[in-house]
């Protein structure tokens, strides 16, 4: 009887968790997609040399960072997964939310310095463990850029 109930609390605990979490990570996607729109005016590329007919001022370095941690549910959907094998959703959305958001913040940055373009964009990202060996708590994502003001853009 006491298995039963540890196995429906867990279960139950495990359930409310992925909802929540679900919410969460919905409000944050809502959250991103407004401030990519409202960023959209701020040109963006990774590529290395600006076109010939720019003519650029004031280059700042900026970036963005975020770290995300991972949830039970996630963790215990990517175990399952693991038996099986296949692409974890989970994580995959977990690493888009940490790409946009470490992007906007840079790109919010980029605005405050009076830019209207990033140029020379990269993108780093990092596993930060667990306690237990081998478990991933989180993720980290850092975006950086060369930011500049573009006359006659």
């Amino acid at each position: 009887m006491e298995l039963i109930f540890g196995l429906a609390v867990a279960l139950v605990l495990l359930v409310v968790g992925g909802v929540i979490g679900s919410i969460t990570e919905a409000a944050h996607f809502r959250r991103l997609d407004a401030e990519e729109q409202q960023l959209a005016p701020i040109l963006m590329s990774d590529m290395k040399r600006l076109p010939d007919n720019w003519q650029a001022a004031g280059a700042r370095l900026v970036s963005g960072n975020v770290v995300i941690a991972t949830d039970y549910f996630k963790v215990f959907v990517a175990g399952l997964r693991n038996l099986f094998g296949g692409r974890i959703r989970g994580y995959e959305r977990l690493m888009d939310r940490a790409r946009r958001e470490a992007v906007v913040r840079m790109l919010r940055e980029a605005r405050a310095l009076g830019a209207n373009a990033v140029w020379n964009v990269r993108l780093q990202t990092s596993t930060i463990q667990g306690k237990q060996q081998g478990k991933s708590a989180g993720i980290e994502v850092m975006a950086y850029g060369t930011a500049i003001r573009v006359a006659g853009e």
